[in-house]
């Protein structure tokens, strides 16, 4: 039965996904000449193309090596192609699902049919959360200090959703922050949600889950301590994240180059697309789609020019958002014929 509602659920989201996508091609091509666009992505340069496809790899593989090496501090084996696997799987479910909250709970899942406990992985996965989402506020600290004349002209339109994606982002990763490290805050919040519920007739009342629930968020602060006592672990998976961002945020300088453009942008168009990035993280969108398109569109018409900044578009969004979301379906749904062969023998 939960099976049938996981697979029910996984399909509405997947319909949601594809409705938001057909509204956003209505969007974006209703008014285009549809073969003078194609032609027009059809000159781009297809070496740095494929350059974007390798640091949009880059950029999954990335998360895969912080999860092996915070499990290795954790004292728990796994093969960096399993931690490659466990990225794929949540970014696909990060994609159709709002507000990305599909990606973890599927890679708990899958880390747990590998034996590791879900302790570990919770708090592995939470701490790459919070470092993920720290380097957003971090760059974006970053362009507000030091952005120059050039870069805050670029997004003088948009600068009102650029500083409200800040804002939530730093509400967000302080409210993870008391999570992991404020022992006491995290578990009477669950505890408190776990009475609720009870209280409510979502669940039954039970000791014996309560005492579970209980034993659970000590495990998980007795490791979440083990952070605390090791700052360099989280410096260098700080580091790892940065050069990660930075992976995917280059892409759209990829694009530049492969229409044609000189390498004066370098800093300028990743920086550009980290605004959109801020800006759409925290909205209830899977992959902040039609929201990061628009932004595209307001952005970079002075980068690219009019008559290119569509094509221009489709091929960053393309690259770092579609290809990856083919590229995890498919791994994805390997992992789950290989799970169904598994359980057969």
């Amino acid at each position: 039965m939960k099976r049938q509602t996981n697979a029910r659920k996984n399909l509405f989201n997947i319909l949601f996904l594809v409705l938001i996508i057909g509204a956003t091609a209505w969007y974006l091509f209703r008014d285009q000449d549809m073969p003078e666009l194609l032609s027009a992505v059809a000159q781009a340069r297809k070496e740095w193309l494929a350059a974007g496809v390798v640091l949009v790899v880059l950029y999954v593989c990335g998360e895969s090596v912080i999860i092996r090496y915070l499990l290795g501090k954790l004292g728990k084996k796994a093969a960096l192609s399993s931690c490659i696997r466990y990225s794929f799987i949540g970014f696909f479910f990060s994609c159709i699902t709002p507000s990305a909250s599909g990606g973890q709970p599927a890679q708990v899942y899958y880390m747990k049919r590998n034996g590791i406990e879900l302790t570990d992985s919770a708090l592995v996965l939470l701490i790459v959360t919070i470092t993920y989402k720290f380097v957003l506020v971090f760059l974006g600290a970053l362009l507000c200090l030091f952005g120059n004349g050039e870069f805050w002209m670029r997004i003088s339109e948009v600068k009102g959703v650029f500083f409200l994606g800040m804002a939530l982002n730093v509400v967000c990763v302080a409210a993870m922050l008391l999570i992991v490290f404020d022992r006491g805050f995290a578990k009477k919040a669950v505890m408190g949600l776990l009475g609720l519920a009870e209280r409510c007739h979502l669940l039954k009342p039970s000791k014996e889950r309560s005492r579970k629930w209980s034993n659970a968020m000590d495990e998980y602060h007795a490791a979440a301590g083990f952070f605390v006592e090791h700052p360099g672990v989280i410096g260098n998976v700080f580091l790892i994240t940065l050069v990660q961002r930075i992976c995917l945020f280059a892409v759209t300088y990829l694009v530049h180059l492969a229409f044609g453009g000189s390498g004066d942008g370098i800093v300028l168009l990743p920086s550009l697309q980290a605004v959109i990035s801020i800006s759409v993280d925290m909205l209830p969108l899977p992959g902040g789609m039609g929201i990061s398109e628009g932004l595209f569109l307001r952005i970079f018409p002075t980068v690219f020019g009019e008559d290119r900044v569509l094509p221009a578009m489709l091929l960053s969004r393309g690259i770092s958002y579609y290809v990856l979301l083919i590229l995890s379906a498919a791994v994805t749904g390997i992992s789950q014929l290989l799970e169904k062969k598994r359980a057969a023998e």
